[in-house]
């Protein structure tokens, strides 16, 4: 099922996208899509309402360095544990938002992602099949990153916490028709493909990410986990458009503007 957030014409609301292609409709649900789906009979053409980011998360957890070969291009190691960090809540864009660099950095980079959205009983102090069902769904994300900044911070919040710099959609897929355990994660910039990789080169895969980040911190319903990139990031520049596609899910497209 794909769940969304739109922008329809009687303001904002969650919705199931129903259907394919110019046919595809959006059913509004009735309050919040967690719980159990109750629509309330009001549709929409796709084409008549726009996507917004599926969900607005308390926080983003990120993992880095969780493909062998991204870290390898970075010139760092595979951790023994899941390297975590945050992302603002105020960095989440959507579909079709635009990117924006900041002034202050020169070298801002793609990083394509498989991203997890927690469900509605959260995780705290769970176990790794207690985490399996703590995943309400998976979506696509950019881990957008101002390299430069990364590097001369060591550590990571500046160079990943500006707005903008998580683009998460277009939707929220609850029950994909592929193995999200070999699953292709491909990111393009302007039709030309950087990143193609697989979910099955994760050192720590989806399950065991939230059953670690839940030993250290609650993770409410909605918050979104970020499970790493593969490798080939590289630098995105004003007018480009990058795509990140999750087989499986669908394709998250977003230009690159400069900052205002």
């Amino acid at each position: 099922m794909r769940i969304a957030r739109i922008a329809q014409p009687t303001g904002m609301s969650f919705a199931v996208l129903e259907g394919e292609g110019p046919g595809a409709t959006a059913a509004e649900i009735e309050g919040h899509p967690f719980a159990q789906i109750k629509l309330t009979g009001q549709r929409w053409a796709l084409e008549d309402v726009r996507l917004l980011a599926p969900i607005l998360p308390s926080k983003v957890v990120c993992v880095g360095r969780n493909y062998a070969d991204h870290a390898a291009e970075l010139g760092n190691e595979v951790p023994k544990e899941p390297l975590l960090f945050l992302k603002p809540s105020t960095s989440v864009i959507g579909p079709s938002e635009l990117i924006r660099l900041p002034a202050v950095s020169d070298q801002v980079e793609h990083e394509a992602e498989l991203a997890v959205v927690i469900g509605l009983h959260g995780a705290r102090g769970l176990d790794r099949e207690a985490a399996k069902g703590a995943i309400y769904g998976y979506t696509c994300a950019n881990d957008v990153t101002a390299r430069d900044l990364q590097q001369q911070d060591v550590q990571f919040t500046r160079a990943k916490g500006f707005d903008s710099f998580c683009p998460i959609g277009p939707w929220i897929e609850t029950e994909p028709q592929v193995d999200m355990a070999d699953t292709e994660i491909r990111c393009e910039v302007n039709g030309e493909v950087r990143q193609l990789g697989s979910t099955k080169d994760m050192v720590f895969d989806p399950a065991a990410i939230v059953a670690y980040v839940s030993q250290v911190m609650t993770l409410l319903p909605g918050d979104v986990v970020l499970t790493g990139t593969p490798a080939g990031v590289g630098p995105i520049q004003d007018g480009e458009t990058v795509s990140v596609s999750v087989a499986g899910i669908g394709t998250l497209s977003n230009k690159v503007v400069p900052s205002e």
